[in-house]
Parts: C-alpha cells; sequence; structure tokens
C-alpha cells in the first residue's frame, strides 16, 4: 500500500469516528423536546409570579398579561385576580381591535396611564368594555416589546372609581414590561410568534 492510501485510510477512518462521536453526543428528538417542554413550564410560571407579584404590589383586583398569537389578537394568557374582578383568560366579549388603548400600544406608544378610565375616552366600544370588565375605574397599561415589536401588554385594573397614579408606579409597571420581555425573549412558546433570540455579545 503507497503512502497516500495509508493516508487516505487514515483520512476514512477519522471521519468514521467523528460522526460516531457526534452521534453518540447529540441529543436524541425527544430529549431536546422534554427539555423545551420543561422550559415553557419555567418560563409559564415565571411569567404567572411576575403578574401575581404586580398585583399585590399595586394592590389593584386584576394584573393580566395578554401575548401575542397567530390566531388572535393579544389574548389574555396569564392574570391575577381577586374578587369582585372576574377572569378575563378566554374572554371574547371584548375586541381589541379598534379600542383606543390597543390601538396606541399598536401605534408605538410605550404606557397608557388612566387615573379615570370614564373621562379618558367618549368611545362606545371602550365605555362598553370598561363594564364588562366589571367597572374598571382606572388602569396602567405597559407594553412588552422585543426588539421594538409588540409582543404583549399588562394591564393593572383597578376597578368601581378612579385611581391616582403615582410615578413610581408607572416605572414599576415598565420595568416589569421589561422583565417580562427578557423572558419572551429566550424562545418561542408553542403556537405564538417570537422574535429570534439576540445574539449574544462579545465576552468583556
Amino acid at each position: 500500500m503507497s503512502r497516500a492510501d495509508e493516508v487516505a485510510v487514515a483520512g476514512g477512518s477519522g471521519e468514521a469516528d467523528v460522526g460516531a462521536a457526534a452521534a453518540r453526543t447529540d441529543p436524541a428528538p425527544a430529549e431536546v423536546k422534554r427539555v423545551a417542554r420543561s422550559l415553557q413550564r419555567i418560563r409559564g410560571a415565571a411569567l404567572d409570579a411576575i403578574i401575581a407579584a404586580l398585583r399585590e404590589a399595586f394592590a389593584v383586583q386584576r394584573c393580566t398579561l395578554r401575548l401575542d398569537d397567530e390566531g388572535e389578537l393579544f389574548p389574555v394568557r396569564h392574570e391575577s385576580s381577586i374578587p369582585p374582578a372576574s377572569s378575563l383568560i378566554g374572554d371574547r366579549s371584548v375586541a381589541l381591535r379598534g379600542q383606543p388603548v390597543a390601538e396606541a400600544l399598536l401605534g408605538g406608544a410605550a404606557q397608557v396611564i388612566q387615573p379615570d378610565t370614564r373621562a379618558a375616552s367618549e368611545d362606545p366600544a371602550f365605555l362598553r368594555m370598561l363594564e364588562l370588565y366589571g367597572g374598571l375605574g382606572a388602569q396602567i397599561v405597559t407594553a412588552v416589546r422585543c426588539e421594538g415589536r409588540l409582543v404583549g401588554i399588562i394591564s393593572l385594573h383597578q376597578l368601581g372609581g378612579p385611581r391616582a397614579w403615582s410615578t413610581e408606579e408607572a416605572e414599576l409597571a415598565q420595568a416589569a414590561a421589561d422583565l417580562v420581555a427578557r423572558i419572551l425573549d429566550v424562545g418561542p412558546p408553542a403556537g405564538s410568534r417570537r422574535p429570534a433570540p439576540a445574539r449574544p455579545g462579545p465576552a468583556r
């Protein structure tokens, strides 16, 4: 056997070894799916915890997180509420399209603060929404954005009458939205549209 043949044989063996090693180290598809499901549950629990903490911190009757969805315009996916507030998860009585607050966020607004919702708009659909949502008297609604794209909406609902919101409360709601954006940017949950995760920066 010539030297060239020996090299060729050795090279072929090395490639086979590399392929075998890759086969041994690459996780099976079932394992990848299991880990993905586990991460999705962890992320859901984290979002639930943030929304519950917000509702308690603001002492409001309801806090919701709406998420972008392929088949629906920002349905409520996470929620924390106490009586007399009813749950909005699965509620289809109000269409967000055309609602003044939703349109403001879709148009680029970072936050909508309404200390007196009845004085905020005379839009009939908006006034109807206030009643359907349990007599919504005041609210802070904050956009959740990933790379400039609206991917979620956090709403804090004060039922009954007006409420003066402080600057600190508005800032806390914005900080929570930023945290939610970071969680959502980890990867796409099933059935929703998420931008690709940001590339890590250079090591420091």
